[in-house]
C-alpha cells in the first residue's frame, strides 16, 4: 500500500539528483552483493542505464556531474547514436544521451522478503498488522504503544514511509505524499518485443524539453514498465484513490508515441504508488530535534529504494552510537528550519 512494491526498481550510479548520493549508492551495491552471496538469491540484474534529455536539463547535467565527480564509467551519446544502439528509443536532435554500465534492476518484493528472512535468522522479532498508536520518549529511552501492547526500548527509528508525518503529531514535518501511477505496456507489434528484453534494453530515464520526467524498465516477464517521475496529486495515504484512470494512461501513451513509438501499444496493468516528498526532493535522515533517542528516517521523494541496505547500516550505526560510515549531513531536518518555523535546529 506504500512505495516499496511494483516488481522493479532502478539502481544507478550516475546520480542526477546530486553527487553526494554516489558514495551511498556504491555502498548499497556492495551490500546488495553481500546479501546475494549470503543467500544465493539474485536481487540485482544489471542492464546498463540510459538517460535522455536536453543538454542543459537537470537530468543530463546532473548525471554528468555525478559521473565526472566520482569517476563513474559513462559515455555521452548523440541522438543518432542512441537511435542506432537502441532502435526503440527515438530522441529528436535537440536531446542527448548518457549511458552508464553498472545500472540495473532491483526486485523490491524479493529484496524485502530476503531482508526479512535474514533479519529473523539474526534474531530480529518481526511484527505484522500491528498499528502504532503513539510513542513516548523520556531520559531513559522510548516506549511505543501499539494495538497489541507496549514496547520499551533505548532507541526508536521511525521509518513509516507515506505515513511518516502521522508519527509526529503536531510537528510540521516538510513531507507531502503524492499519488503516482505506473504502467506495464504491451508493445504495439509483437515483432518488437525482442528489443525490450533485459539483454537489449537498459533501464532508462527521459526528461522532455518541457521538464517532465519519465522512467522505464525492460520486459522482466510482464511487459516493460513505464511511469512518470513526480508531478502527482498531493493526497492522504489513508484516502488516496487507488484506481488508475484512462486519462492517466493516455498521458503516458502520448509520451511513448513520441519517444518510444514501438512500445506505445496498450496498457496490460497499472498500479498506484506513493511518493513521500520533501521540498528539495532529498532525503530526511536525522535525530528528532527534541528526543535524541528517536531517529527519523524518510529516504524518500521517489528515489530511495536502491539505498536501503546502506541507509539501514548507517541508521544502525547511529542507534548504536557508532561512527557513521556515510555522510548523512545533507539530509538533516534543520535545513528546512527557515521554511518550517516549528522545526528546531538539530
Amino acid at each position: 500500500m506504500g512505495s516499496s512494491t511494483g516488481r522493479s526498481r532502478i539502481i544507478r550510479e550516475a546520480y542526477f539528483e546530486s553527487p553526494f548520493y554516489v558514495p551511498i549508492v556504491r555502498r548499497a551495491y556492495e551490500l546488495w552483493g553481500e546479501l546475494e552471496g549470503h543467500t544465493g538469491r539474485q536481487l540485482v540484474r544489471r542492464t546498463g542505464g540510459l538517460v535522455i534529455g536536453p543538454p542543459q536539463g537537470s537530468l543530463v547535467t546532473g548525471a554528468l556531474a555525478s559521473a565526472e565527480a566520482h569517476g563513474v564509467e559513462h559515455q555521452r551519446l548523440t541522438p543518432a547514436e542512441v537511435r542506432r544502439l537502441y532502435p526503440p528509443f527515438q530522441p529528436d536532435d535537440a536531446l542527448i544521451g548518457v549511458w552508464e554500465s553498472r545500472a540495473g534492476v532491483l526486485n523490491p518484493e524479493e529484496c524485502i522478503g530476503t531482508m526479512l528472512q535474514e533479519s529473523t535468522r539474526a534474531g530480529a522479532e518481526l511484527r505484522f498488522d500491528e498499528p502504532v498508536l503513539e510513542w513516548l520518549a523520556d531520559g531513559d529511552g522510548v516506549e511505543v504503544r501499539t494495538g497489541m501492547g507496549r514496547v520499551a526500548a533505548r532507541r526508536l527509528v521511525l521509518a513509516a514511509g507515506a505515513w511518516m508525518a502521522g508519527t509526529l503529531p503536531g510537528a510540521d514535518l516538510p513531507l507531502e505524499v503524492a499519488r503516482q501511477t505506473m504502467f506495464w505496456i504491451r508493445p504495439r507489434d509483437q515483432s518488437n518485443q525482442a528489443w525490450f528484453t533485459p539483454e537489449r534494453c537498459p533501464v532508462w530515464l527521459w526528461e522532455t524539453p518541457g521538464g517532465r520526467m519519465y522512467y522505464g524498465f525492460p520486459d522482466l516477464g510482464d511487459g516493460p514498465k513505464v511511469a512518470r517521475h513526480h508531478g502527482g496529486l498531493i493526497v492522504n495515504p489513508e484516502t488516496v484513490d487507488r484506481q488508475v484512470h484512462p486519462e492517466e494512461a493516455n498521458e503516458l501513451l502520448g509520451f511513448l508515441d513520441q519517444a518510444i513509438p514501438s512500445l506505445g501499444g496498450e496498457v496490460s496493468d497499472a498500479r498506484v504508488c506513493l511518493y513521500t516528498n520533501t521540498p528539495d526532493e532529498h532525503f530526511l535522515l536525522d535525530r528528532h530535534p527534541e528526543h535524541p533517542a528517536v531517529l527519523l528516517a524518510s529516504p524518500c521523494s521517489g528515489h530511495g529504494f536502491k539505498f536501503a541496505p546502506a541507509l539501514g547500516e548507517a541508521l544502525a550505526d547511529r542507534v548504536m552510537d557508532e561512527p557513521s560510515r556515510l555522510d548523512l549531513s545533507p539530509f538533516r531536518l534543520s535545513r528546512f528550519a527557515g521554511q518550517h518555523p516549528s522545526i528546531a535546529k538539530s
